[in-house]
């Protein structure tokens, strides 16, 4: 099965709606992925504008 990633927040979706931003436009082709465990404390999840934790795609197209 492949994954969808939703193209606001990136943010690996298995839904019909997007639990961080509520959107509901996804993207089947990415690179990379990060897992955010503690948003509030992370480095890089501040760089890449992530508020809520999870897995989320690097790059999508």
């Amino acid at each position: 099965m492949k994954r969808k990633i939703c193209r606001n927040c990136k943010l690996f979706v298995e839904e019909s709606e997007c639990p961080v931003c509520k959107g509901n436009q996804f993207n089947n082709t990415w690179q990379g992925r990060i897992n955010i465990i503690d948003s509030k404390h992370s480095v890089v999840g501040k760089k890449m504008g992530i508020s809520a934790n999870g897995e989320y795609a690097i790059k999508t197209r």
